[in-house]
């Protein structure tokens, strides 16, 4: 009977030194470069701009734009470089041409192919099974915020990864009343100042179940809370973490797995419970983005207004195996090591298939006629 007592106390001991003790080793965890994963970032050089210099040309009843429009609109859209250098640079996705009057300022359409891509996008975009979709990711992103609301600043710095579509507030909101409502909201640094935000009307617990949760349940071992589920780990080439290192990574993998649906804040927050938890939440957010990456100041942006605080930071240097920081695109890229094997995504959401099919016409050269004299007489010849 005593030694029952003193194991239990024992175990009680055990679960307060995991859930308050800090237990990170004090090693440096250098990074290393992942070119799959950079090369996975890098394709979408230029794809934001493009999209939405294809949007504002589609918004005009012509479906055309003058040039000089695009270059009042160049900061708005992004562009990397002048209007007219953006244009030429990607001759597959738009065509720049002069009305028929002989005085007509330079105009811009999307090209052929372009137009078609776009109108397969529109079908998917349009699909109820999509906007639904979209509608359940929104939810998700909203109930990760205890209060079930975040600032619309904040969503719409994510909106592009999660895949929503570009005027979401009238759309999803109007769509799906039963989920979503404007709300006013203070400023982070004043009570006197507001903001609009998106509250999610009510909780929903058909929602509330991370996908860590639901590979377990989908092999057949329960959902049970407090479950010790461990996060898939993929090291680059060439990557080596220290044997202390690993030692500690194997035991924190081996704590329960709080959901992030769940509220944890009372947990010490230098606590290795409490950084599995951090990680959980961060984990299920880059989950929900079609893309599985967004820029890490969304992330840091998002984290701040939570409550993490530099939690999050931790949980990208401390796990490099679940998460990985490119630096191309002269900007930081978080992106989920297990949704990607090399440079393409594991499971590929339709609207990344679309998003692919424009990357491959930005990269799409168009054969153009050059006339080359020989001798007396004059061929043409195509070149690319």
């Amino acid at each position: 009977m005593a030694v029952l007592a003193q194991f239990s106390t024992n175990l009680r001991l055990l679960r307060h030194r995991l859930t308050t003790v800090r237990t990170f080793v004090d090693a440096k965890i250098k990074w290393v470069r992942d070119p799959y994963l950079d090369t996975a970032v890098e394709k979408e050089k230029h794809l934001k701009p493009m999209l939405s210099l294809k949007t504002l040309i589609l918004s005009q009843p012509s479906k055309t734009l003058p040039l000089s429009a695009a270059s009042v609109h160049a900061h708005r859209l992004r562009l990397p470089t002048a209007a007219a250098k953006f244009v030429k640079k990607y001759p597959s996705v738009f065509v720049r041409f002069r009305l028929r009057h002989r005085l007509s300022l330079p105009h811009i359409k999307l090209a052929s192919r372009a137009l078609i891509a776009h109108k397969e996008e529109a079908l998917v975009l349009d699909s109820p099974i999509h906007r639904k979709n979209a509608a359940e990711r929104l939810a998700r992103l909203l109930m990760l915020a205890g209060a079930r609301r975040l600032p619309l600043k904040i969503i719409d710095g994510l909106e592009f990864d999660l895949g929503l579509p570009h005027n979401y507030v009238l759309t999803l909101v109007s769509e799906f009343p039963e989920y979503f409502q404007i709300c006013s909201m203070h400023c982070d640094d004043s009570n006197s100042c507001e903001m609009l935000g998106l509250e999610l009307i009510s909780w929903r617990d058909d929602l509330a179940i991370s996908v860590m949760e639901r590979r377990v349940m989908n092999v057949g071992l329960g959902g049970r809370r407090g479950m010790r589920i461990s996060f898939p780990m993929e090291l680059p080439r060439g990557f080596d973490l220290e044997k202390k290192v690993r030692n500690w990574v194997d035991e924190w993998q081996k704590l329960p797995y709080i959901s992030p649906y769940e509220n944890a804040f009372h947990l010490p927050p230098n606590g290795d419970q409490s950084e599995k938890w951090a990680v959980a939440v961060l984990h299920e957010l880059l989950h929900l983005l079609v893309s599985k990456k967004t820029e890490i100041e969304n992330v840091y942006r998002l984290g701040d207004y939570l409550g993490f605080g530099k939690r999050f930071k931790k949980a990208l240097v401390h796990h490099p195996g679940i998460f990985y920081v490119s630096n191309k695109l002269k900007t930081q890229t978080v992106v989920l090591r297990e949704a990607y094997r090399k440079d393409l995504l594991v499971e590929k959401h339709p609207l990344m298939g679309m998003r692919y099919r424009y990357i491959h016409l930005m990269n799409k050269t168009v054969r153009q006629s050059k006339a080359i004299r020989t001798g007396d007489h004059r061929r043409r010849k195509q070149i690319v």
